[in-house]
């Protein structure tokens, strides 16, 4: 399998000389094509802005990160704007949907600024749509679908552009249990059988044992890393759960 995503020993402040935070602290770690990779931490360790240099939001202190072979460290003006588009897909925990346009609409506005044809639109509109189950919402304003409908609506969006890389941003932190796992559910299926590789950031232990890797992070370091393997996923829960005991720190703010 090819890299999609290199990490090499990113560091990111926040701050002046008087008064500086270092949120990462020399970072490293690799996500080849068609992984499914979590990233866990406490509320304050790195995770979010982590992700948030990977989707150039912030910019690295130092250190490079590469997707695709790609240093996206080094993308400026059009150069990133075309990164952006083309190469990542975003699932934000509060859906992000516009609310004046319908699923269909929210799911095809990537692909119309992308000048893609309208008929080609309509086939890979529905085309996600049946992958991740929404045919049925398809002509829904956002305030008449459900939160887990939303979710995957913003999923379908995501990927519609068949990015290297799908950024999820606590994707279940709005929703309620059924709901979480419908999407979960849906994740593996984009995974396993569409090969999407997908980066996910959460705090919550049930949504870490979807992946097939989840990744620990504390103080803006890396903490510890396991594999799920031939493990079944209650088997892989429950591994999580013991790394996060030792992290420390208040259990709730992981479960």
């Amino acid at each position: 399998m090819s890299l999609i995503l290199k990490i090499e020993n990113i560091e990111k402040y926040y701050g002046n000389r008087s008064n500086l935070t270092k949120a990462i602290d020399g970072i490293s770690f690799d996500v080849e094509e068609g992984e499914f990779v979590a990233i866990m931490g406490a509320s304050g360790s790195g995770k979010t802005t982590l992700l948030n240099c990977i989707s150039t939001i912030d910019r690295v202190t130092s250190g490079h990160i590469y997707v695709a072979g790609e240093d996206v460290t080094k993308l400026k003006g059009n150069q990133l704007n075309k990164y952006r588009s083309h190469e990542l897909g975003f699932i934000f925990q509060d859906f992000n949907l516009l609310d004046t346009l319908t699923a269909y609409e929210n799911i095809a506005l990537a692909l119309s600024i992308q000048n893609t044809k309208i008929k080609d639109i309509s086939k890979r509109v529905n085309e996600v749509a049946r992958k991740l189950d929404i045919q049925d919402v398809l002509q829904k304003y956002p305030y008449e679908m459900s939160g887990g409908q939303r979710q995957r609506v913003a999923s379908a969006r995501a990927i519609i552009t068949n990015p290297k890389l799908v950024l999820a941003d606590e994707p279940t932190g709005a929703l309620d249990s059924k709901s979480s796992k419908m999407l979960l559910t849906s994740f593996n299926h984009l995974n396993t059988d569409f090969k999407t590789t997908i980066l996910m950031v959460t705090h919550d232990a049930f949504t870490a044992s979807y992946a097939s890797r989840v990744i620990f992070i504390k103080d803006g370091k890396i903490f510890n890393e396991i594999r799920k393997g031939a493990q079944t996923r209650k088997e892989f829960f429950d591994k999580i759960i013991d790394v996060v005991t030792l992290l420390g720190g208040d259990l709730n703010d992981a479960l």
